[in-house]
């Protein structure tokens, strides 16, 4: 090991010292907050209430990677690392586990599903020369650690219902496509897009409220089928969208002096006005290439 190695694991393991430090810290600090004499609100929680904020921080974790605003993720990160204590303080209370065991059953699964990395018990390393490779070893343990587990009803069961729709509607597709149970390719999907779309037009057209809700969702859930075959994360496609509409809206607004001036154009101004801020956002966009 040259100097510029010895330098380098010397650094790490003082990182990873310092990491242990100051986790151990906020662990120590969320068990006073809970504790006798500790802060009011912190003791009120429970799992059912703090759980809505853990959906929140995760989005916010999402906004500031998309934003690249590295500080903020810093600072998010912190917020969603607050939520696996409160939860690990909150078990260990009730006796159920505590942070030692979180960390130790992560530890174990990592190096059981890295077995290209860490020898198995057997001591041979698993072959894997590229990422496809890893990851079709990463599925092969999970379905046989699946196995050691009491049977679900249904393989769907797995999947929890609580995850944003979006996502729930991908990993069930995912799930049945594994019997076979999908579309062969995406040409399918679009000519099922139509059917959903007919089907709704025939209900709103009908005025049945409680069947719009439902061909809608039968709509939005052959789309998220349709992402998952052309490997696009509707999420991200989704907020990607939204972002774009905030911009093009911000700049209508920017054009006739603010929102308030817009109220009083009529549909037909404002279309026009969309228009004008989609084409330079493709001009601004044709500069910067």
């Amino acid at each position: 090991m040259d100097h510029v190695e010895h330098k380098q694991q010397i650094d790490g393991e003082e990182a990873q010292a310092g990491a242990a430090a100051a986790l151990q810290k906020a662990a120590a600090i969320m068990a006073q907050l809970r504790g006798p004499g500790g802060c009011p609100w912190d003791r009120e929680q429970t799992f059912d209430t703090i759980k809505r904020h853990t959906l929140e921080e995760t989005y916010e974790v999402f906004d500031a990677i998309e934003r690249r605003a590295w500080p903020d993720l810093k600072d998010e990160l912190g917020d969603l690392l607050l939520q696996v204590l409160f939860y690990a303080q909150m078990a260990s209370e009730a006796g159920h586990f505590d942070l030692r065991d979180v960390a130790e059953n992560l530890n174990a699964k990592l190096i059981r599903r890295h077995p290209h990395i860490f020898p198995p018990k057997d001591g041979n390393l698993v072959e894997a020369a590229n990422s496809s490779a890893v990851l079709r070893n990463w599925e092969q343990i999970k379905q046989e650690e699946k196995k050691e587990k009491p049977a679900a009803a249904s393989m769907l069961d797995d999947v929890p219902r609580s995850m944003p729709a979006t996502l729930e509607a991908s990993k069930l597709g995912s799930r049945a496509a594994k019997v076979g149970f999908d579309w062969p390719d995406s040409s399918g999907l679009f000519a099922k897009l139509d059917e959903e779309i007919a089907e709704l037009l025939v209900e709103v057209e009908a005025n049945h409220r409680e069947n719009v809700e439902a061909e809608f969702g039968d709509l939005l859930f052959t789309a998220m089928n349709l992402a998952r075959h052309l490997k696009v994360d509707a999420e991200s496609a989704l907020r990607r969208s939204n972002a774009t509409f905030r911009a093009r809206f911000a700049a209508m607004e920017s054009r006739v002096g603010g929102a308030a001036a817009l109220e009083t154009m009529s549909p037909e101004e404002l279309e026009q006005l969309w228009r004008e801020a989609k084409s330079a956002e493709t001009k601004i966009s044709e500069t910067r290439s």
